[in-house]
């Protein structure tokens, strides 16, 4: 029986940093639900708020400012330090599309990875 001998993989050809940072913030969007209107609101709040400008720093590096325009707004109606003032059916419903946009733009946003040195 002939052995194979294994070929390292190639590496991929996009990096995605904005990626794990999307996930957290659609996750803490979703976690934050049940949470509304209550005391650790502004716990959720905190958090959105500066996952949102991550990735909206991750979308201005790699030249994909069109993603910052979203994740601004996601950091703007999230704002723990002037918070704003909605019924909870719309901050449910914001939730949901701001989890959306979390994961949409942590998926799209990406850069060319450099070629690794031989």
């Amino acid at each position: 029986m002939a052995s194979r001998t294994a070929r390292p993989a190639a590496p991929p050809l996009r990096q995605r940093n904005a990626l794990a940072p999307g996930i957290l913030g659609s996750a803490a969007l979703v976690a934050g639900l049940p949470l509304i209107g209550g005391e650790f609101a502004g716990i959720i709040a905190f958090i959105v708020a500066i996952l949102a400008l991550i990735v909206a720093w991750f979308a201005v590096q790699a030249k994909q400012w069109w993603w910052a325009v979203p994740m601004v707004g996601v950091a703007v109606l999230w704002n723990p330090v002037y918070p704003l003032v909605l019924a909870d059916p719309a901050w449910s419903v914001a939730h949901v599309i701001g989890a959306a946009v979390f994961l949409t733009a942590g998926a799209l946003i990406w850069i060319p990875r450099a070629a690794p040195a031989r």
